[in-house]
C-alpha cells in the first residue's frame, strides 16, 4: 500500500513562496505518477501539476502556469510542488495523489492520496 504525506504549507503573504513536498512509503514511487491537487473552501477539488514516473513529463493548470513548479526525486521517494508569486485565489488544502504509470485529468483515477496541507495567501 503507498502511502503519501504532504508537508509545506502555512501562511505566506500575496507574491509570497512555499514548497510543499510529498513523501511517499510503504511502496517505491518509481512506478507512478504523481498529482498535486487543491480545494478551497466551498469548491471543488482541482488538478494543480501533474509529473511522469520519470520527471520528464509535467503539466500544469493554467491559471498556475509560469508560477509552479513541479519536480520528483525517487531516491528520496518525494515530489516537490515549488509555488512562487502566491495569490490569494491559491489559497486551499493541497493535496498530492498517485497512480500507476501515467498523469490523468482526473482525480478518480488516483487511489492513492495523502492528508493534505493547508496554504494560506494572506497580508
Amino acid at each position: 500500500q503507498l502511502q503519501l504525506v504532504e508537508s509545506g504549507g502555512g501562511l505566506v503573504q500575496p507574491g509570497g513562496s512555499l514548497r510543499l513536498s510529498c513523501v511517499a512509503s510503504g511502496l517505491t514511487l518509481d512506478y507512478y505518477a504523481i498529482g498535486w491537487f487543491r480545494q478551497a473552501p466551498g469548491k471543488e477539488r482541482e488538478g494543480v501539476s501533474c509529473i511522469s514516473i520519470s520527471g520528464g513529463r509535467t503539466n500544469y493548470l493554467d491559471s498556475v502556469t509560469g508560477r509552479f513548479t513541479i519536480s520528483r526525486d525517487n531516491a528520496k521517494s518525494t515530489v516537490y510542488l515549488q509555488i512562487n508569486s502566491l495569490k490569494p485565489e491559491d489559497a486551499a488544502i493541497y493535496y498530492c495523489a498517485a497512480r500507476p504509470t501515467i498523469c490523468r485529468p482526473s482525480l478518480n483515477e488516483y487511489p492513492y492520496w495523502g492528508q493534505g496541507t493547508q496554504v494560506t495567501v494572506s497580508s
